[in-house]
């Protein structure tokens, strides 16, 4: 596939639940990225997620809320197993192996920032108007970001700049 066709997204844990030196300590710092019970969010997970899409680290409902690195799409959405077990967190007893409802995909790092970029930071660039993760309301732990968008939040995130 053309690079030019990968695509580009964030992806929020709360660190107290996932964070990215969880992902950084998984074998071959690669995970699956479950959990997720949103439809829209299991949409773009399900259909839109392509291998060699890459997507922000995002830290939520912390002290901090920020991107704190880079992974990559290294496998496309498939049935999240969380779904069917009774023991999981994720547990959906609607969701079953011959119809599930739930899908996940697999992330591998890139690499970690230096330093976090802060939601509040982001706030601050006119270059971000129209980013989802600053729309009022916006919950979801999925979400698309432009190619424009990633170029300017990637020159942020490299620039030794703490503002």
């Amino acid at each position: 596939m053309n690079a030019s066709h990968n695509r580009y997204w964030l992806l929020k844990s709360e660190p107290s639940a996932f964070s990215i030196d969880d992902l950084a300590n998984c074998p071959e710092q690669t995970t699956h990225w479950d959990g997720v019970r949103n439809y829209q969010a299991r949409n773009m997970l399900r259909d839109q997620m392509k291998p060699g899409d890459q997507a922000f680290f995002y830290h939520s409902n912390c002290r901090q809320p920020g991107i704190v690195g880079l992974m990559e799409i290294v496998r496309e959405g498939y049935p999240d197993h969380t779904a069917f077990d009774p023991k999981s967190n994720y547990y959906d007893p609607r969701s079953s192996q011959e119809s599930p409802r739930w899908y996940m995909v697999d992330v591998r790092l890139i690499t970690k920032f230096r330093r976090p970029v802060p939601l509040a930071e982001l706030k601050k660039h006119p270059q971000l108007e129209g980013l989802l993760l600053l729309r009022k309301g916006n919950r979801l732990s999925i979400l698309p970001v432009s190619p424009d968008h990633w170029d300017f939040i990637l020159s942020l995130a490299n620039s030794a700049n703490t503002h």
